[in-house]
């Protein structure tokens, strides 16, 4: 839901947005030179930064004076679906719902006064954990930058699960069930979603512990919960 009444109160904690992302003062050069080799290095630099959160399977989102949105790395960009409780408009950001107007914008306030604050939006299976992170001032004078990191909204990526169980040499079949059980789904139900029979899952099961080294498969599945986020190569569009 589009309230009118989000960007007033976001509205009364911006100040006059700068649009710089890299400023030389802030790095302390001690040149004023911003010929075109200055101005190549900085876009190549400013680039690269995009590349590299791009690479990273969180959402983020960068934003300036509480709610100007200045960049969303690839996957905020695909975790911003029409289900999910924040939503962008424009380069502003808003909530869906008129119950999470509030607490998003206190924590974007309390960023403001250089307070971290975790908030919880959306509601019952569709809700998701934002962290509110402080950045401070984009170079001398600049805006305040907020970031924003989301939720997960499943427990770890079909992509990461993939990569662990190539690294590990399971079979296709032994992925899936490594996979679904990641995903919280119990034995008993990998028998009807998979076709097969339970003394087959629990023989998966065990070749997976074996196979990875562990001692029990609820230690296979904390390494897999802690695993970097991977996003793939073949990205979809957003």
């Amino acid at each position: 839901m589009v309230l009118e009444q989000q960007i007033d109160g976001f509205a009364r904690a911006r100040a006059q947005s700068q649009t710089a992302l890299v400023d030389d003062c802030r790095s302390g050069a001690a040149t004023d030179w911003k010929g075109p080799e200055r101005r190549a290095e900085a876009t190549s630099t400013t680039r690269w930064l995009a590349q590299m959160l791009d690479e990273v399977d969180y959402g983020m989102l960068l934003l300036v004076d509480a709610a100007r949105v200045l960049h969303a790395n690839h996957a905020a960009r695909m975790e911003l679906d029409a289900e999910h409780p924040l939503q962008v408009v424009g380069d502003t950001l808003r909530v869906r719902e008129a119950q999470d107007l509030m607490p998003l914008h206190q924590a974007l306030l309390a960023a403001r006064g250089g307070q971290r604050k975790l908030v919880t939006l959306g509601r019952d299976d569709g809700s998701v954990s934002v962290a509110v992170t402080p950045l401070g001032l984009l170079g001398l004078g600049g805006p305040a930058a907020t970031l924003l990191l989301l939720g997960k909204r499943k427990v770890c990526a079909t992509l990461t699960v993939q990569m662990f169980a190539r690294c590990h040499g399971l079979t296709p079949a032994e992925a899936r069930v490594l996979e679904a059980l990641s995903a919280g789904i119990e034995p008993r139900e990998l028998t009807q979603l998979h076709g097969v029979a339970l003394t087959t899952v629990r023989t998966q099961i065990a070749a997976i512990r074996l196979k990875v080294g562990a001692q029990s498969i609820g230690d296979v599945l904390r390494r897999v919960a802690v695993l970097p986020p991977v996003v793939g190569a073949l990205r979809g569009v957003a």
